[in-house]
């Protein structure tokens, strides 16, 4: 069975490994990010930065709050960055949340807080 958008994944991933082998860990996640938009530029992917999403609850009319994912490539897949030493369960939720709240159905979630780059994809 094939993953869902595998090639636009795998040039995310690829874009990320770049970033983490020139930067290493240690830098705010935000330099990561600009790093990141800059492959990702580079792999020919169209994408979005820091996209503000409203939160709805049930059948509340008026949004609870906003969420911001950090790029939404291709129209088809979220990334969330972390630069954090190790991945935490709350940070795999944290993803699988925005996924629904932007009704997308794949995500990743890289860290480039580790001596090497990690990462997971998710799918709703």
């Amino acid at each position: 069975m094939e993953l869902k958008y595998k090639d636009i994944t795998e040039k995310i991933i690829g874009a990320s490994f770049e970033v983490h082998k020139f930067l290493g860990n240690g830098f705010q996640e935000r330099i990561y990010q600009r790093a990141l938009a800059h492959e990702l530029a580079k792999a020919g992917l169209a994408f979005a930065c820091e996209i503000e999403q409203d939160i709805y609850y049930k059948d509340l009319a008026e949004p609870i709050g906003k969420r911001r994912a950090d790029f939404v490539v291709e129209g088809k897949v979220l990334v969330e960055l972390k630069a954090v030493i190790q991945l935490e369960d709350v940070h795999l939720a944290q993803v699988l949340n925005y996924l629904k709240a932007y009704k997308l159905e794949v995500g990743l979630l890289i860290n480039f807080g580790s001596k090497s780059l990690t990462f997971k994809r998710l799918v709703l």
